[in-house]
């Protein structure tokens, strides 16, 4: 319903697929769907900028994310070079490292979970790494059967950060987050369905399908509805136990506020009607 925008230098491309759907799909074939830099900060500052009802995020020509890209550690420009005899070559290693890990990858994962609206992941292909973590980052994950998953960390000699580490303990608990972790093995799409990493697992040609008809209804529906939803979710999850009195106040008050909103008396009418409601958004 749009005309795709090319974002990050054209390794993201935004478009509107359907009524109240933004899609997000990572285009960066050459280095399978890594996420660079500049990816990271376009894909916050996009998020960030964005109020339609359902986002997607998804991948290009087979490829979802091989994750977070570690090629700046052998490859930046900006960075010292080595004394000829080598002698500099493990500082700058570690000044490369450095810089790697405090760049805020953490910032445009944030920005996507705190989008006020649903996030669908449609995994069109592998998925490994800080892409895996990008996938678990959305509300719901839909799969191509076709693809893997995977956490190499472990095959690195990297210990993953706890934010991160966190999402897979909420999702598939920790005896089957420490077998990513520690084995550090892939595991196909329907495995990764088993345990809680995703919510469906699709053929791969109607992988699209499936996620925009799931988007487009998702979008149609009311949005004070969606964003309170996602607001209590997003609530108990950061709390994981019973919530203080206040936070339960405020969730109590949150609940309550949308009986006299517009959109929830046009609901009901609607429904009693029989026809499809015309929200406000108040």
């Amino acid at each position: 319903m749009s005309r795709p925008t090319e974002l990050a230098s054209g390794k993201l491309i935004r478009d509107q697929p359907e009524a109240g759907v933004v899609r997000v799909r990572i285009a960066n074939p050459a280095r399978r769907g890594a996420l660079d830099h500049e990816i990271l900060d376009a894909l916050a500052e996009t998020v960030r900028s964005l109020d339609a009802r359902c986002l997607v995020i998804t991948g290009t020509e087979g490829m979802f994310s091989a994750g977070y890209d570690i090629a700046n550690l052998e490859a930046d420009p900006d960075a010292p070079r080595p004394t000829p005899a080598g002698a500099g070559s493990k500082q700058v290693f570690e000044e490369r490292a450095q810089r790697l890990v405090a760049h805020p990858f953490h910032q445009a994962m944030q920005a996507l979970s705190e989008y006020p609206f649903p996030v669908i992941g449609a995994l069109n292909g592998h998925a490994i790494g800080g892409g895996l973590e990008l996938a678990l980052t959305c509300d719901i994950r839909i799969a191509a059967n076709t693809i893997r998953l995977g956490m190499p960390p472990a095959k690195l000699g990297l210990i993953y950060s706890h934010t991160g580490l966190r999402k897979f303990v909420e999702l598939c608990g920790p005896a089957h987050a420490a077998e990513l972790f520690y084995v550090g093995r892939t595991v196909d799409a329907e495995r990764g369905r088993e345990i809680g990493l995703l919510s469906h697992v699709v053929e791969p040609e109607d992988l699209e399908r499936r996620t925009l008809d799931m988007a487009a209804e998702t979008a149609a529906n009311a949005p004070l509805s969606l964003a309170g939803n996602k607001r209590i979710l997003r609530t108990l999850r950061a709390w994981g136990g019973a919530l203080p009195e206040d936070v339960e106040q405020e969730m109590v008050a949150l609940r309550e506020s949308c009986f006299v909103t517009e959109d929830f008396r046009e609901g009901v009418r609607a429904f009693a009607e029989k026809r499809a409601p015309e929200w406000k958004g108040r």
